[in-house]
């Protein structure tokens, strides 16, 4: 007599072979991990003098500073507020062309020459910055120089922000320096329609300027730029600016 499995007995089976076949295999169950992605390179070698501490809290300070040569001239001297920037401009485009990293010594003014070297002295605890300038700012009233990460760090100026300091410029041994070329620059708004506005009241009122709008990190801008670009006459047009929204100002600044 022939015994005929029931469907349920030879459905039991089935899932138990299938189950002892899944035992027998390697199930890895750890999370996807994406790639690491790349450092930003640090600057280039030989760029500065070698510093001994490369890192100051949880951020890079930058292994090549700039250097003041023995042979280089005082420029200017001037006491004011300094603050510093980083993530929200790093890796973009500074006023000379570079890409901005927030982690090397570079500055920011609205009046020194680009590619100037400053010395920045924190006057409440002596620390010391050397950077260069290569950007245009800062655009809040009172305030002389916004230093990158870096500087801020080396300067002792990082955890407060905003400090009172020495600005020091030189003028190095044979630099060729280009006369200097002014603007007038006015923000930030926070509505484009305004800058839009004032670009176009700029644009009848000095018909021969060159004006133009654009957008930054902070809001929109204004820039006018008069077939002269001469300090005095910028000031004359700065000092004209009437705008009602509280935090727009109108700042003369350097352009090269």
């Amino acid at each position: 007599m022939t015994l005929r499995k029931s469907p349920s007995y030879v459905m039991v089976s089935l899932l138990t072979i299938a189950a002892m076949g899944l035992a027998g295999c390697h199930h890895d169950t750890r999370a996807y991990q994406p790639p690491v992605a790349p450092s930003y390179p640090s600057p280039a070698s030989g760029a500065g003098s070698r510093g001994a501490d490369t890192s100051v809290g949880a951020v890079r300070v930058p292994e090549f500073t700039p250097v003041i040569p023995a042979d280089a001239s005082l420029l200017s001297s001037e006491v004011g507020l300094a603050s510093w920037y980083g993530p929200n401009y790093n890796h973009g485009r500074s006023a000379n062309g570079e890409v901005y990293d927030q982690d090397g010594m570079t500055a920011a003014s609205r009046t020194l020459p680009l590619g100037a070297i400053v010395r920045v002295t924190n006057l409440a605890s002596g620390e010391v910055a050397v950077a260069r300038i290569t950007d245009r700012g800062p655009f809040i009233p009172g305030r002389i120089i916004d230093l990158s990460l870096g500087a801020a760090k080396a300067a002792g100026l990082y955890r407060i922000g905003v400090g009172k300091v020495r600005v020091e410029a030189f003028e190095l041994a044979g630099a060729v320096v280009p006369p200097a070329k002014w603007c007038v620059q006015i923000g930030a708004f926070m509505d484009p329609d305004d800058a839009l506005q004032m670009k176009n009241d700029l644009k009848r009122r000095y018909g021969a300027a060159n004006v133009i709008s654009f957008k930054g990190p902070t809001g929109s801008w204004v820039r006018l730029t008069l077939p002269v670009p001469d300090k005095e006459p910028s000031a004359e047009v700065a000092a004209t600016v009437r705008v009602p929204d509280p935090g727009v100002e109108a700042y003369v600044t350097r352009t090269n």
